[in-house]
């Protein structure tokens, strides 16, 4: 008995180490082809839906796509809406893996296909291209997740043979309806929440079903339990995000215990053997060696329909949403900022992630730019009393400062999950831009510091100053314009040539100023006046080197 357990602890160690590596390579492989998928993601439902399905077909787990999904709406790159939608789509997309373990699982020798596979699969490791070693893991993650199950199935007693090994389920299958159905959707659940993969827990289930450990009605409902075990997964991931995230979790949540529900009620209609499943099968439901085809065509079934019913109640699904998740203190005005970095678990979703990341380097764009433009206005009123400005831009700095080493922490998290090349660089340039960011904050800051300190001092200028200083900021706002246009983006020959002439005029116009200042000066002029003056033009060029340093790394981006 003990050997028989660590027998099927160990096909299932394989299974799942098999659904990771082939997951990390697919990720890896097409992962910037899926950013582009989400980010011309538009607000229509049926393409979100479309949207969650394709990701989750590509990376094999529903858990991850939510999780992600998770991850974009607390970066408020989706909308709530937009995310149950995604989240709908992903729970018709974890099917195809039901259909492959099924089909190739259950009809074919499996060793015939996984061997082989894994022997195709190793040349390609050892590459020095890439983009050749993803294609490797795939091809290798998808023999041993073929194997795990291959071991899954020896492992598993032989119930004619063995009658006495799971007696006890036999026993719980026989008791009446509803009792049975609600106690193997909680079996289900439970088995999904300790395997951490829906996918993991459906082939165990397809597995006792073909070897016949079970009926068919009864892995039916261990099945619908299991579409609500993989919700955990995403309710974890979303504990201390923004309040929308959660919501989205537990709209996740919400939408597949729905489903569950209004399937108990019609259960029978569907998985008797005068039922839709067995009118459906293009095959002979009956026959024992077809059930995990039943099984695959139930959960298809139940998905669809589960999306097509609620697709028209996204609304109220949100609405239901927002009133379970309550905004807390955290989530009003004045929390403190946090950036937290997601993993699924068995399926990483770093490639996902920098998206994350880009949205959060695009709100720090745009503070700094708010912050110069703040400065701006207080120095061309030097007669007003303006704290509040002063006040707003000071905390704008310190939220600077916590983004900055936020994004810093994240991308080192990011950078030790297993990235492309591109990713890597993209990883060191985000890195750079953020740094470079914060440093134009710094300056931001210290210049409406000096433009307070001229009002309170009463400090009186010359008399071209102000025209002076706005012609200075007119270079300042073009190369700002020019990295916040291409923010995230890889910068081109040309613009990276026009950052450059913006950098030459920049350090001339200075040089330019500070002579007058010292000859000024040198004429008898207010020397703190003068000094404070120099200190300005200082942060201005600051700004400048800041920004052809944030140019320069645009340009690194792949």
């Amino acid at each position: 008995m003990i050997s028989t357990i660590f027998s099927l602890l160990g096909a299932l160690g394989v299974f799942l180490y098999g659904m990771r590596v082939m997951s990390d390579g697919l990720q890896k492989a097409a992962g910037n082809r899926l950013q582009k998928i989400l980010n011309y993601m538009t607000s229509n439902r049926f393409v979100a839906v479309i949207t969650g399905f394709i990701i989750t077909a590509f990376i094999q787990s529903s858990s991850a796509t939510t999780v992600m999904i998770v991850s974009f709406v607390n970066a408020s790159l989706l909308t709530l809406t937009q995310a149950i939608g995604v989240i709908m789509g992903a729970n018709i997309g974890t099917t195809v893996t039901t259909w492959i373990v099924s089909i190739i699982g259950f009809k074919f020798k499996i060793t015939a296909i996984a061997l082989p596979v894994v022997g195709i699969g190793m040349p390609f490791l050892f590459s020095k291209y890439k983009n050749r070693r993803d294609f490797g893991e795939i091809l290798i993650g998808f023999g041993l997740l073929f194997l795990g199950l291959m071991f899954l199935k020896e492992s598993v007693p032989d119930i004619k043979s063995n009658p006495e090994v799971l007696s006890f389920i036999q026993n719980w299958s026989n008791i009446a309806y509803p009792w049975s159905f609600i106690l193997f959707v909680f079996v289900g659940t439970l088995l999904t929440i300790i395997v951490q993969s829906s996918s993991a827990a459906m082939a165990i289930t397809v597995t006792m079903a073909f070897m016949g450990w079970i009926n068919f009605p009864t892995a039916a409902a261990i099945v619908l339990g299991e579409n609500i075990g993989t919700t955990v997964t995403a309710y974890l991931a979303s504990l201390g995000t923004s309040v929308n995230a959660r919501r989205a979790a537990r709209a996740h949540f919400v939408f597949n215990v729905f489903g569950v529900i209004w399937m108990g009620f019609l259960f029978n209609f569907f998985v008797s053997e005068n039922g839709i499943i067995y009118k459906l099968a293009p095959w002979n439901a009956n026959l024992q060696e077809n059930l995990p085809l039943n099984l695959a065509l139930f959960h298809t079934v139940f998905n669809i329909a589960n999306t097509l019913i609620c697709l028209n109640f996204v609304k109220q699904l949100a609405t239901i949403a927002t009133k379970l998740v309550k905004p807390g203190k955290r989530d009003l005005l004045n929390q403190e900022y946090k950036l937290n970095y997601i993993s699924t678990g068995l399926q990483d979703t770093a490639q996902m992630n920098i998206i994350e990341v880009e949205q959060e380097i695009l709100k720090m764009s745009e503070i700094t730019d708010n912050m110069f433009d703040q400065f701006l206005d207080v120095f061309n009123h030097p007669s007003k009393k303006m704290d509040d400005q002063v006040k707003q831009v000071k905390d704008w700095e310190e939220l600077t400062d916590k983004m900055q080493e936020e994004i810093s922490k994240y991308l080192v998290s990011l950078s030790n999950e297993q990235l492309n090349e591109k990713n890597i660089q993209n990883v060191n340039s985000m890195m750079r831009v953020a740094h470079e960011l914060e440093s134009v904050a710094d300056s931001c800051y210290k210049l409406i510091i000096l433009a307070q300190r001229r009002y309170n001092s009463k400090l009186k200028l010359h008399s071209k100053s102000n025209e002076e200083i706005n012609d200075y900021s007119n270079l300042i706002r073009e190369f700002i314009k020019l990295y916040r246009e291409n923010i995230n983006e890889h910068l081109h020959e040309n613009d990276m040539k026009e950052a450059y002439n913006l950098e030459i005029k920049i350090d001339n116009y200075r040089n330019n100023l500070v002579e007058e200042v010292q000859q000024r000066i040198q004429n008898g002029a207010d020397v703190k006046a003068e000094l404070l003056y120099l200190d300005i033009l200082k942060n201005f060029e600051h700004i400048g080197d800041n920004s052809l340093n944030i140019a320069q790394s645009l340009r690194q981006l792949r």
